[in-house]
């Protein structure tokens, strides 16, 4: 039953020969298609009735419609072999499919339209302004925004808060994990800011007791996402024709169908994650010494999830310029820059880590035994224990070097990168940390030791070997 507590709107309908508008108008969209798709298929149509007028262009004018009304009008067909129904709704369009295992041939082409030969009548059209259902123009809709755009957000970075202050429009809805300082974003504006404070406390505590690594503390993650995204999904009105999405709740929101029919914007922090997956194989394949690089994978469904909305999506907004060359539909956001330090370094070389596979804590292991270094590294060992054996290390902070390096696989944050440049520090890192090319930043590719080894050398004044 359409009501506005399922959260149906109003659309057209087709009430005793007039278009009206009415809770749940538009259906018979879907009941049209259905029945168009059923014919094709060959199906016995059980219960089918026609429209009683004809609404120009629609299935009924050429005699493939089907209205329903709850609770006494309804289509039903049989099919005769094992059929699944797929429905999708786009930005433009209501698809509807039958799909069967082996192809099948269409048994009727077009039917002739019998009942209902006159058109239908509607406020714009009928003169009769003393009818019951007449409905005089609303002039109070002219002021009203033209569309809604709710903003799906969950951790805020300066980059995404800005965009967020900048999109915002008249109307526009902010949906976040819970106010606070720890979720920094711009509210004033909005007509609404919705919350999601039970679901968030509960990421926070459970969290507190994970590992900092492993395949525990990711699934975990992706459960803790889904729950917030469907919390606020659940929030949205249905009148939002736009999203904004932060990336970690997008491929859950696409799977409850909240995407469909609007408009998508994607604020993305990392690599999807078929990308990302592939690249941590082929790191694994590389260094089949580290427990980290092949700790976890996310689930197939909820992999394809997230790249079916990402394909979806009509723009793409990140400052990562790694990802943006990936998609010819991104808006390039610049990198907020950190204030400088006002501290001397006193260390030559430091990695910037954590000490991770991914992070490139491999190939600086190689780079250091080959050149020799003393090297300034993380306080945290989280790959192994004695991973910096045999090499002379100080426990540090990395802007604490005169040469930052971070020649990672993977990386969403590049803060500390973008503070060293600032502060005048050299930087050596890849294009994996997301910064386009700019003065003091040397790009070398991820995985290439030998690169990193005479970007180093050449960062450190020594001759070739």
């Amino acid at each position: 039953r359409a009501s506005r507590a399922r959260g149906y709107v109003a659309g057209r309908m087709l009430q005793q020969g007039c278009m009206v508008p009415a809770v749940g108008g538009g259906l018979c969209q879907l009941s049209n298609a259905l029945y168009d798709v059923a014919l094709q298929a060959g199906c016995t149509i059980v219960e089918r009735h026609a429209h009683s007028r004809v609404v120009p262009g629609s299935q009924a004018a050429i005699g493939r419609d089907a209205t329903v009304a709850w609770n006494y009008v309804d289509l039903r067909f049989k099919a005769p072999r094992d059929l699944r129904l797929q429905v999708r709704l786009d930005r433009h369009d209501l698809s509807v499919r039958l799909l069967a295992r082996e192809a099948v041939t269409p048994t009727i082409d077009r039917l002739s339209f019998a009942p209902g030969d006159r058109a239908a009548q509607s406020c714009d059209t009928c003169d009769e302004i003393d009818c019951f259902r007449h409905i005089a123009p609303d002039t109070s809709l002219d002021a009203a925004p033209a569309q809604r755009t709710a903003f799906i957000v969950d951790g805020a970075t300066p980059e995404f808060a800005a965009y967020v202050a900048r999109q915002r429009c008249q109307g526009d809805v902010l949906a976040l994990p819970m106010t606070g300082r720890r979720y920094a974003w711009p509210t004033d504006g909005f007509a609404a800011v919705l919350s999601a404070p039970l679901a968030t406390l509960r990421r926070s505590l459970e969290s507190r007791r994970l590992a900092d690594q492993g395949a525990t503390r990711q699934r975990a993650l992706l459960e803790h996402a889904e729950r917030l995204a469907l919390a606020l999904a659940r929030q949205l009105p249905p009148e939002v024709t736009e999203l904004v999405v932060a990336q970690p709740l997008l491929p859950f929101l696409w799977r409850n169908g909240e995407l469909g029919g609007r408009r998508v914007t994607v604020l993305m922090s990392r690599l999807p994650m078929d990308l990302l997956q592939a690249r941590l194989d082929a790191a694994a394949a590389q260094h089949s010494e580290s427990p980290t690089l092949r700790d976890f994978r996310a689930p197939v469904d909820l992999v394809k999830a997230e790249r079916e909305a990402l394909d979806y999506a009509e723009r793409i907004a990140t400052p990562h310029a790694e990802i943006a060359a990936l998609f010819d539909k991104t808006q390039l956001l610049p990198w907020h820059v950190p204030p400088a330090t006002t501290t001397s370094p006193i260390h030559r070389v430091a990695f910037v880590g954590p000490t991770l596979g991914r992070k490139g804590a491999y190939e600086m292991l190689e780079a250091a035994r080959a050149l020799k270094l003393d090297l300034l590294v993380p306080r945290r060992d989280l790959e192994a224990p004695d991973f910096w054996s045999g090499i002379a290390v100080t426990r540090g902070a990395p802007l604490e070097g005169q040469i930052v390096v971070q020649p990672a696989f993977v990386e969403e944050n590049p803060r500390t990168l973008l503070t060293a440049l600032a502060s005048g520090r050299q930087v050596i890192a890849t294009s994996a940390c997301g910064l386009p090319p700019q003065p003091g930043l040397v790009l070398v590719p991820y995985g290439d030791r030998a690169a990193l080894i005479d970007a180093l050398r050449a960062a450190l004044g020594r001759p070739a070997s």
